[in-house]
């Protein structure tokens, strides 16, 4: 019996919704990182996606009105968005940047998409849910890439303008991210549509988790196909089809909602029993029939690596924003709060993941923009940059502390923290996508072998033995030349290559080759001796998944800070607190791996290949998070590149929090001649800072104009630090009412 045959007895079948899964999207970067050598030079030669001119125009126009046009608490507070942002969204195009200019859409690059969406999101996460959907996995995409003309001509003009709003339903009660699950059924039959007989589709269906099918004007529905009467040849099971129904279409259910987190975005149920539909409808016609979950995998790139990451970033650098700029206002014991180590550690980490999803963003979105489709990419940007927004989030929570439960406009956590767990949710529940996406298609797709070994595993053709021989031995040599790599730059630290300019930056080069050399034996390993086994491996595959991630995130922020950072001494502590970070995460993910590995002979051998002996992984320093906090206190341009996506509107809580930040830098000096002054001779009683600000004018301490600036911060400093308050009955008193009753209107600045 040969090797092959034996396999094919071991491993398990893949099914049709896994294969075409598999083979979906493009390999990109990442392929690189798998192999134990990143391609740092093909990172370096991606070019550099900006805005272009309509791009530019579009965020300062439609865009930046569109966020005056929002009040994100009092849409909380509502059942519906205003009737206005819809229409406003309509006639703005904002449902068609991804749609082509000759169908009357923008046709926007995906680094704009992002930029775009994020800004968005970083005012509201419903109004950014609302636009990010139709942009997506939805109607737009898949009719671009497989519809007919007739349908492209007939409904992309009026997906472009506004006149039909799309949803698209995969999603039902029996199946969640199993979408090969679902049960929803079309049996192929004649029927009769605009008074003649065809052939068609009578489809029952049943889906929830649909955003926009509240509002939606057509439906975009994915079922599976049965045949029956073999109307159209002799298969009985056709697999998973998508069509496109108008709502007004006989039988099409629209309308219930769901209440997601009571964030006011539209997301709702559809149903249909026994719905006759031509074959006219199914997207890309009747050839098309049982492609459809090929046709959706292949176009997820939108949602993952566009939409939901942006989400995250997002709220990141919303977060990020409030959290240092109420850290350098927001005084305890005589001292700003991020003067206090406690803090720090949080903002630090604030500061530095920050860096990071702008970096992963960016990078992300320049791969699509080349127009390849890199699904582990996408998966990796889904997964991790929700996740990294999250915890962002959370440490902004803690530090702000008290300002951040209270709800009101004047609070710029509040919607970030309801709106996020849905990027989380959405496209793959974020636990699917990293226990079973990233390294279960990194592994196929980027190891230069195995996709062909395990089709020939698989293969019924007389040739498959010795054409499987041929593989197995580029296998083996391969797999050769990882163990080599690893024991060389694992053992050998001046075989730790680095191509970069920077000497601050090739340190972390070197660290970035050696830990990537560490994976790829690892994964040869896991294979060789899981086989089939690994995919039911969650733990391990993850492990080995984020290594992968890790790494592309360590290469996003070396691309991020060597190409577009201006002033790189100010970026350097972000920098390094990024890198350290990850890299620090990769390390902790290869010594789990190889703690858990269930053979205690390869486990020894893993521990030999990489130079894993021990269970410390390097941390970040003390000193870093103190210079890291610290620094991003500061205003400067890398505090406004990390918060570009904010868009600051006039009387808002970032513009209330914003002019106390940048009137305390100001008046700094200032502050330091005042405090000098009362530790010499007290102020006795204190009563208030006007008070004791006061007296020091008096006595000549500061001069008038000296302490108009000083009073003027202070009446700013403590409306940045107070917090929306209510009548009995919630009814929002203004700050002008309730500014005395900050602190007693006592704290000193």
């Amino acid at each position: 019996m040969s090797i092959r045959t034996s396999l094919k007895k071991v491993l398990p079948p893949i099914s049709i919704t896994e294969q075409e899964a598999l083979d979906a999207g493009d390999v990109w970067i990442e392929s690189s990182i798998y192999q134990g050598k990143p391609d740092m030079q093909a990172l370096r030669d991606i070019p550099q996606a900006k805005l272009s001119a309509d791009e530019q125009t579009f965020l300062d126009g439609p865009v930046a009105e569109l966020l005056g046009m929002i009040d994100d608490f009092e849409l909380g507070n509502e059942k519906h968005i205003p009737q206005e942002i819809i229409d406003f969204l309509g006639k703005n195009r904002f449902f068609s940047m991804i749609i082509p200019k000759k169908f009357g859409g923008l046709e926007f690059s995906p680094y704009a998409n992002s930029t775009i969406v994020a800004t968005i999101a970083a005012k509201s996460g419903a109004i950014a849910v609302t636009v990010m959907v139709p942009n997506s996995l939805g109607p737009g995409e898949l009719l671009m890439h497989y519809g007919t003309t007739a349908q492209q001509d007939y409904w992309l003009p009026r997906l472009s303008d506004g006149r039909d709003i799309p949803c698209f339903a995969l999603t039902s009660p029996e199946a969640g991210s199993d979408a090969g699950a679902i049960p929803d059924a079309a049996i192929v039959t004649k029927g009769e549509y605009n008074g003649e007989e065809v052939l068609g589709l009578r489809v029952s269906w049943d889906k929830r988790y649909i955003t926009l099918a509240p509002i939606a004007t057509v439906l975009g529905l994915a079922f599976k196909v049965f045949d029956p009467d073999q109307l159209l040849g002799d298969k009985f099971e056709h697999g998973i089809t998508c069509a496109l129904l108008p709502k007004s279409h006989p039988g099409v259910e629209l309308g219930n909602r769901h209440d997601p987190m009571g964030v006011r975005f539209y997301n709702g149920t559809t149903r249909g029993q026994d719905v006759f539909i031509p074959m006219d409808f199914v997207i890309g016609g009747q050839k098309n029939i049982g492609r459809g979950w090929q046709m959706l995998v292949s176009c997820l790139g939108a949602g993952r690596g566009i939409s939901l990451p942006a989400m995250g970033v997002a709220s990141a650098q919303s977060a990020f924003k409030g959290t240092v700029e109420y850290s350098f206002v927001r005084e305890q014991f005589g001292l700003p709060i991020g003067r206090f180590e406690g803090i720090q550690e949080k903002m630090a980490d604030i500061a530095g993941k920050t860096f990071l999803l702008e970096s992963m963003r960016v990078l992300t979105t320049e791969g699509l923009g080349l127009g390849v489709k890199p699904s582990v990419v996408t998966a990796i940007a889904k997964y991790h940059m929700t996740e990294l927004g999250r915890d962002v989030l959370n440490s902004a929570m803690d530090v702000q502390a008290g300002k951040a439960i209270q709800r009101g406009p004047q609070n710029t956590l509040a919607g970030g923290y309801s709106a996020l767990p849905i990027a989380i949710t959405v496209e793959g529940a974020n636990i699917l996508t990293r226990n079973l996406m990233i390294f279960g298609q990194g592994a196929m797709r980027c190891h230069p072998h195995l996709k062909d070994m395990v089709d020939l595993i698989h293969s019924n053709e007389s040739s498959a033995d010795a054409e499987f021989n041929k593989v197995l031995r580029k296998t083996i040599g391969f797999s050769v030349k990882n163990a080599f790599r690893s024991l060389g730059k694992g053992y050998l630290p001046f075989l730790r290559e680095s191509e970069s300019a920077l000497p601050e930056v090739r340190q972390y080069e070197k660290r970035v080759n050696s830990i990537a050399a560490k994976l790829a034996p690892l994964a040869d390993l896991s294979l060789a001796v899981l086989g089939g086994d690994l995919k039911k491996a969650e733990l391990l595959s993850a492990r080995l998944g984020d290594v992968m991630s890790y790494l592309y995130g360590a290469m996003a922020a070396i691309r991020f800070y060597e190409q577009r950072i201006e002033d790189r001494k100010l970026a350097l502590p972000y920098f390094e607190y990024a890198m350290q970070w990850s890299l620090q995460q990769a390390d902790q993910a290869i010594v789990n791996f190889i703690n858990n590995f269930p053979n205690t002979a390869t486990r020894g051998l893993m521990r030999l290949l990489t130079n894993t002996y021990t269970n410390s992984v390097k941390g970040i320093s003390d000193d870093l998070v103190r210079e890291l906090s610290l620094a991003s206190m500061q205003d400067n341009s890398v505090k406004d590149q990390l918060t570009h996506l904010v868009r600051v509107i006039p009387g808002d809580g970032n513009d209330i929090n914003e002019q106390a930040f940048k009137a305390k830098h100001a008046v700094a000096h200032l502050l330091s001649k005042v405090q000098k002054a009362l530790r010499k001779e007290p102020v006795v009683p204190f009563i208030s800072f006007e008070h004791a600000l006061n007296k020091l004018q008096e006595k000549g301490v500061v001069n008038a104009e000296e302490a108009a600036k000083l009073h003027d911060y202070n009446e700013k400093r403590k409306l940045a630090v107070r917090v929306d308050e209510y009548t009995f009955d919630l009814e929002l008193l203004p700050a002008s009412q309730t500014l005395k009753a900050v602190d007693g209107g006592k704290n000193a600045a």
